[in-house]
C-alpha cells in the first residue's frame, strides 16, 4: 500500500474468541481463539488477498469486517472512523460502505424469494429507494453482472453456480458500496466458471472503483487477482506484502510451506522439510510462535512469546524471529 494513501479499511489488534464462561456447575467452558491480534490496512481501489489453510481464521476475520460477528478485542475503522462510531450512525451508513459475497452462492440466496426480491432488499432497507428507482437499479445490476432481465422472476434453484454467484455479486453491489469482502467466492465453482467470475470481479473493480478483501485458500486465484497478500496461520497474520514478491521469495517459513504444498499442473508433490506435527490446540494457544512445532528453523526463543509483525522493507512484513533470507541474500536476515 502506498504510504501516502490513507487506508479505506483498517484493523488494529483485532481478535475473536468463541465460547468461554462457566457451566451451571461452575466448570470452565473451553474458549476457542479464532482470530488473534490482526492489524491490517487496505488502500482505496486495491485488492488485498488473505490466504491460509482451513481453520486459520480467514472467514471469521471476514465476518467481523462486515459486522456479522462482533470482535472480542481490537478495532475496525472505515475511512478512519471506528466501527463502533459508524454503527451509531445506523446500519444504512455502514451497509453502504462495505458488503459481503458468500462462499456458497446457492445457499446464500433465499430460496423463497425471486431474484428481483433478493436484489430489491438492500435497496429497500439500506437506501430506502422508491419503486421506480428500484426498478432502474435492478435493471442496472443485471446488466452489470451480464444476466438477462427475464431471470428476475426466477428463483435461486433455477440457476447454475456461476449464475448464482453473479446474483450474489449483484446483491452486494446494490447499495453501491466502496468495499466488498469476498469470502472464497469461486471455490464452489468449476474451473472454467471461476475464470469468468474472476474476470467479472476485475472488470467491476476497475469500472466501479471498488476495494476488495479477497479471502481464499487458492494461491493461484489470489496471485491472479490481488496486488497484496496477507498470510494467516492459527488466527494471526504471519506475513504481508506485494503478492508477487511474497510468492516468489517468502520470508516466513509457513508461507514457504504453504507455497510448496500448492499443487501445480505437471509437477509431482514433494515431501516438505517441515517437521510433521499436529496443529496447536485453539483452546490452549502456545505461549510462543504457533508455527514452532512445524518450523524447520525453530529456536528456543521462538517458544517464549508470539513474534510481532515486523517491517522488512519494500512494503513487506513478517512475524518471525528468524525469517528466511531476503531475495539475493547469502544468509539469514
Amino acid at each position: 500500500m502506498n504510504a501516502s494513501t490513507a487506508p479505506i479499511l483498517e484493523t488494529s489488534g483485532l481478535g475473536k474468541t468463541f465460547g468461554g464462561g462457566r457451566t451451571l456447575l461452575g466448570a470452565r467452558k473451553p474458549q476457542v481463539h479464532a482470530v488473534r491480534d490482526v492489524t491490517l490496512a487496505v488502500a482505496p481501489g486495491e485488492t488485498l488477498g488473505v490466504v491460509g489453510e482451513s481453520g486459520c481464521g480467514k472467514s471469521t476475520l471476514a465476518r467481523m469486517l462486515v459486522g456479522l460477528v462482533p470482535p472480542t478485542s481490537g478495532t475496525i475503522a472505515l475511512d478512519g472512523q471506528a466501527l463502533t462510531d459508524a454503527a451509531k450512525a445506523g446500519p444504512r451508513a455502514f451497509g453502504r460502505t462495505i458488503q459481503y459475497v458468500f462462499q456458497d452462492p446457492t445457499s446464500a440466496l433465499n430460496p423463497r424469494k425471486t431474484i428481483r426480491q433478493i436484489l430489491e432488499a438492500p435497496l429497500i432497507h439500506l437506501i430506502e429507494a422508491d419503486a421506480p428507482a428500484r426498478e432502474r437499479r435492478v435493471a442496472e445490476l443485471m446488466d452489470i453482472v451480464s444476466l438477462r432481465p427475464e431471470f428476475l422472476e426466477r428463483y435461486p434453484h433455477e440457476f447454475s453456480g456461476g449464475q448464482a454467484q453473479r446474483i450474489g455479486i449483484a446483491r452486494a453491489l446494490a447499495a453501491e458500496p466502496r468495499i466488498v469482502v469476498l469470502d472464497e467466492p469461486v471455490s464452489a465453482l468449476d474451473v472454467s466458471v471461476q475464470a469468468q467470475v474472476l474476470n467479472l470481479l476485475s472488470d467491476l473493480r476497475t469500472r466501479l472503483g471498488l476495494t476488495y478483501l479477497f479471502i481464499s485458500h487458492d494461491l493461484a486465484v489470489v496471485e491472479a487477482i490481488a496486488e497484496r497478500v496477507a498470510v494467516m496461520y492459527f488466527g494471526r497474520v504471519v506475513e504481508t506484502g506485494p503478492v508477487d514478491e511474497v510468492f516468489r521469495a517468502p520470508r516466513h517459513p509457513y508461507t514457504r510451506l504453504l507455497l510448496s504444498s500448492a499443487p501445480a499442473i505437471g509437477a509431482r508433490a514433494e515431501a516438505s522439510d517441515a517437521p510433521q506435527a499436529e496443529l496447536p490446540d485453539p483452546t490452549r494457544p502456545p505461549p510462543g510462535c504457533a508455527f514452532a512445532g512445524r518450523c524447520p528453523n525453530v529456536r528456543d526463543d521462538c517458544r517464549t512469546a508470539p513474534p510481532p509483525l515486523v517491517p522488512m522493507g519494500r512494503g513487506r512484513a513478517a512475524a518471525c524471529l528468524h525469517p528466511l533470507p531476503a531475495e539475493g541474500a547469502d544468509g539469514p536476515a
